[in-house]
């Protein structure tokens, strides 16, 4: 109905806000409805598994990131300056909000195939997006840009093995562990290594 689909993008904004402040292990249904006002069946009425609310709260993570992307790209003109930045906006947004750059990316914990709920209780079989329609296109503008930066190779494969690049600096400067091993006094910061990345998979840029 109507008058109910606040609620459920009150469910949504509740969780958002818990996964940025308190992380993944805080996205109970409970917690949700409890920190929402509602009875803990309430989202079940939006939601029909934990998996689906979880799926809605990534989405609006994914908006977030295509907007930085967006944002990222569009002072750049080659497709290299391109993919620079947007690894720059990746990286960044990983170190800025961790607990939902570890939410987005977690498909083992999220409904990637199926919907999202309807509209509210009264189904009229009208579905929310599925994920995959959030997170695919987003691939789909890294392959684009690396096809145009290589004329051989497979630019999924390669675009792919950048994208699992980039996450692991992401994910290991977070923990600490490349500012451990590469040392307080070394000058490689998240942009050079960001660089270093592009450099192993789209090849240098000519000296």
């Amino acid at each position: 109905m109507e008058q109910d689909s606040p609620l459920r993008e009150r469910l949504i904004d509740v969780g958002v806000e818990l996964v940025l402040t308190e992380g993944t292990a805080a996205l109970g249904l409970r917690e949700i409805a409890r920190r929402a006002g509602v009875s803990h069946g309430a989202p079940r009425r939006y939601f029909p598994t934990h998996h689906a609310l979880l799926s809605a709260i990534a989405r609006r993570g994914f908006a977030d990131l295509g907007g930085r992307f967006a944002a990222a790209t569009a002072s750049h003109a080659s497709p290299r300056e391109q993919v620079r930045a947007l690894g720059c906006a990746y990286v960044g947004y990983a170190l800025e909000h961790r607990g939902m750059f570890e939410l987005m990316f977690r498909h083992d914990l999220l409904d990637s195939e199926g919907s999202e709920g309807s509209e509210g209780p009264a189904d009229t079989g009208q579905q929310q997006p599925k994920l995959r329609e959030s997170t695919i296109p987003l691939f789909r503008m890294l392959v684009g840009l690396v096809s145009r930066c290589r004329t051989t190779g497979d630019a999924e494969v390669t675009a792919a093995a950048l994208w699992a690049n980039l996450h692991g600096v992401a994910q290991l400067w977070a923990w600490g562990s490349l500012p451990l091993v590469l040392g307080s006094g070394h000058p490689a910061g998240v942009e050079r290594l960001v660089d270093a990345a592009l450099d192993a998979h789209l090849a240098p840029v000519p000296a």
